[in-house]
């Protein structure tokens, strides 16, 4: 389920480096600009192919064995600890965001770039919601909605207020230690657990600090991160006992909040083609960074790397 749901997200990426998505500066250009439609052409076309490619998989290929229904609800907002929707809300925010880079790069101009790149998060996501309020296992989900398009406002509402992303949504993964006690709930592989298991996800809000502190006194690229993040699950609303016939580990759900270090890659300027465009690539990517920890268990914990 997470893999489909984050495919549009990972077509996206896909397509953003071919395009030369990572080229683009953070102040991008002037709305008088002239639109190349050598670049946008192919901008627009490839979008349509994922995006039709990815739609076409889910219909005749995800859903084919699923049995269709009257079109249903289902409320998933307490599942996961919430991971699930900073998830949503995460895979909105980078698929807008690329999408809003892409039409400024080929001259776009910024209102027109905003209203149909910045909403390209909210736009991708909502069929499949509409697909899952159709088939039998799944429901369209309200919640998931409202974090899609918060991930979307969180690009469009910067670039209206600040001209630029100051808060980059940010995403970083490290295997849990519920991954090898699972039997296979939580994927039977780490690529699989990327997918599969909430406890490894932590999801971050990044802030340059010159910006906090109203003056340049560290590097551009110096940055602040708040995170969340959960633990302790083993099932959406509550911890599944058994899975393949073996017991599973007994449990406390627990969510966690951090705060930590982070680099903005879009501020780091070099000399390299090669390096600047691969430090624009990882915009969405927390690096490994000391951090303090506040979880729900009223416990305040150190790490000396957390990711």
């Amino acid at each position: 389920m997470v893999f489909r749901k984050l495919l549009p997200f990972l077509l996206l990426v896909l397509l953003a480096a071919p395009l030369g998505y990572a080229q683009v500066p953070d102040s991008t250009a002037m709305d008088s600009s002239k639109v190349d439609r050598r670049k946008l052409v192919p901008i627009v076309a490839s979008e349509a192919a994922f995006y039709l490619g990815g739609m076409s998989y889910l219909q005749f290929i995800w859903y084919k064995d699923h049995e269709r229904v009257p079109f249903h609800f289902y409320n998933d907002t307490k599942g996961y600890l919430q991971v699930d929707k900073f998830g949503h809300a995460f895979g909105a925010y980078v698929e807008s965001y690329i999408g809003y880079k892409l039409l400024r790069h080929a001259g776009v101009p910024k209102g027109k770039a905003l209203l149909y790149g910045g909403t390209l998060g909210l736009v991708l996501q909502t069929p499949i919601e509409v697909f899952d309020g159709l088939y039998e296992g799944w429901g369209f989900s309200v919640p998931d909605m409202v974090a899609n398009t918060a991930g979307s406002a969180l690009v469009i509402g910067q670039e209206i207020l600040f001209g630029e992303q100051v808060a980059k949504y940010k995403f970083s993964f490290s295997p849990s230690p519920y991954y090898r006690q699972a039997n296979g709930y939580l994927g039977d592989s780490h690529l699989e657990s990327l997918f599969l298991d909430y406890n490894a996800h932590t999801y971050w809000l990044s802030v340059p600090i010159n910006k906090l502190a109203l003056k340049n006194t560290l590097p551009d690229w110096a940055n602040i991160a708040v995170g969340y993040s959960a633990n302790g699950m083993f099932g959406e609303f509550e911890n599944k006992r058994y899975y393949r016939g073996v017991h599973l580990p007994e449990t406390a759900r627990y969510r966690q909040y951090l705060l930590s270090l982070d680099i903005d890659w879009t501020r780091i300027k070099t000399d390299s083609k090669l390096l600047n465009t691969l430090f624009k690539g990882m915009f969405f990517i927390k690096l490994p960074f000391p951090a303090l920890e506040v979880n729900s268990k009223g416990q305040v914990k150190g790490h000396l790397l957390h990711y």
